[in-house]
């Protein structure tokens, strides 16, 4: 079996009980990309059953419907935007997104940061119907802001360190996901760190820590095989 989004949150308890995800950026990476992402889902498909943990797969835009049709998984996108339905040109709509069958959206990542009141228009809608949202943030200044719209989850990713090939979030900065957990449990907010994570050691470092889990991209994406990597950092759980 795998798990749905929402299985993750039936799973969560606010006294402190936290459960485990790995989110996988596709971004724009080619090898992430129309047939070669349905191929990624499954390998992601095949990790989650071997690890027993929840792992999202997160697409671009132009594949969510092909992934989601083509897999019967739970799906999320990288970005959607604030704007309603109606006389835009070149915008996509929580609506529109939604109708793909997709589960949430990433929001406010550093590489494709939004104005604070337009993901925070956009959470609310997403919210409103239904899909759950992870919103992104820099430092801890973002991240009391971000909690305070209580999304789905929020993200703390410095991102000096995204894609990182000699150092991790864990690694470089231990007591920043320290301040991040205080303030996602005062907020009740569940919280996902993320930059150069590549290795379950970086995974039970965060989770030692107090992080439930981790976003993850290049190190899942790119590699020779990613369902070996998957099940590695799957395995910092544990």
């Amino acid at each position: 079996m795998w798990f749905s989004a929402s299985d993750i949150f039936d799973t969560f308890d606010t006294s402190g009980t936290f459960v485990l995800v790995i989110f996988v950026n596709f971004k724009t990476y080619k090898e992430a990309t129309g047939p070669r992402a349905v191929e990624l889902i499954q390998k992601i498909v095949d990790a989650q059953k071997a690890s027993g943990v929840a792992i999202i797969p997160v697409v671009g835009i132009a594949d969510a419907r092909l992934c989601v049709n083509t897999s019967g998984y739970s799906v999320w996108v990288e970005h959607l935007d604030s704007v309603d339905s109606g006389q835009s040109t070149g915008w996509v709509t929580v609506e529109a997104v939604a109708e793909t069958g997709i589960a949430g959206t990433f929001l406010n990542h550093s590489e494709h940061k939004m104005a604070d009141s337009e993901w925070r228009m956009a959470n609310r809608k997403c919210r409103e119907i239904g899909l759950e949202t992870a919103v992104f943030a820099s430092d801890v200044e973002e991240l009391k802001k971000a909690v305070l719209e209580k999304p789905s989850f929020v993200v703390i990713e410095p991102p000096e360190l995204i894609a990182s090939k000699n150092t991790s979030i864990a690694k470089a900065k231990p007591d920043l996901i320290s301040d991040a957990v205080k303030i996602c449990k005062d907020a009740k907010v569940l919280l996902v760190v993320g930059a150069g994570i590549k290795s379950g050691e970086d995974v039970k470092t965060s989770v030692k820590l107090g992080a439930m889990g981790v976003a993850v991209s290049s190190a899942v994406v790119l590699a020779q095989d990613p369902y070996e990597v998957l099940v590695e950092l799957a395995g910092g759980f544990k």
